[in-house]
């Protein structure tokens, strides 16, 4: 009677770890938080592995072109996803917007940054961070935005460029740069947002930022990515993603 308790214990976690599978993911940076959570939430549900790597859309097509493992990508634009699909590397018909992003001028010092934004037109600053507009799309619409005020010639000088949303972040953070422009995602959550001084820049001022993901050639037969894929367009990812501030 023990000895077939035991295989039949044996054979159930067999079966398990049969079905347990792992999901390598590339994640556009300032989607790190939001995400974070989803697949916390996705491994218990499911016994699936997920494995996130961060960094800059840009710098994740270069790797997919070069034939990174990764099996479903998230993107910080429409655009890269859409050419990977073009391009054959993503599996056709699998494209769907996750969220739309919101750009915000911070900074970690209380009173620095006015509520109109105001403070690029003075300029009375040091340096201000962006991410790498070739990289990543957030500095994309933050040039697109200094452009739109006519302030992008006087700023230029002052530039801190990351790599990517999340290194931008960390130079204001360390107040190496005054202030910068981040995603909101990276100083919102629950409804609050981080200390400092922060200018919410209106939707008029930069091309939207629609953030795609698509399921990538190397996942299309993976059960992990298949069933992520799946849990990201639920409406519990959905209700989380929100809570980050993004919009759909």
């Amino acid at each position: 009677m023990i000895l077939k308790f035991l295989t039949s214990v044996l054979f159930l976690a067999s079966m398990v770890s049969v079905q347990a599978a792992q999901v390598l993911v590339a994640v556009a940076s300032n989607f790190t938080a939001p995400m974070q959570k989803i697949a916390q939430l996705f491994e218990i549900e499911t016994g699936h592995k997920v494995l996130l790597s961060f960094g800059s859309t840009g710098s994740f097509y270069a790797q997919i072109k070069h034939g990174g493992p990764f099996q479903l990508f998230l993107a910080a634009d429409h655009q890269t996803p859409a050419l990977l699909e073009k391009e054959g590397l993503g599996v056709a018909g699998t494209r769907w917007t996750y969220a739309v992003g919101q750009l915000v001028l911070w900074s970690k010092q209380s009173g620095m940054v006015d509520g109109k934004g105001d403070i690029l037109q003075s300029g009375k600053f040091q340096k201000i961070a962006l991410a790498h507009p070739k990289l990543a799309p957030y500095g994309a619409a933050a040039v697109e935005v200094m452009r739109k005020l006519g302030v992008l010639q006087q700023l230029q000088p002052k530039w801190v460029l990351g790599e990517n949303i999340a290194q931008t972040y960390q130079f204001i953070h360390t107040e190496n740069a005054q202030l910068g422009f981040v995603a909101l995602s990276q100083i919102y959550t629950e409804g609050k947002l981080t200390p400092g001084s922060t200018w919410v820049v209106p939707g008029h001022l930069y091309s939207p930022i629609q953030q795609d993901g698509i399921l990538l050639n190397a996942g299309q037969n993976e059960p992990a990515a298949l069933a992520l894929l799946a849990f990201l367009k639920s409406d519990q990812a959905k209700a989380l993603i929100k809570s980050y501030g993004y919009t759909d």
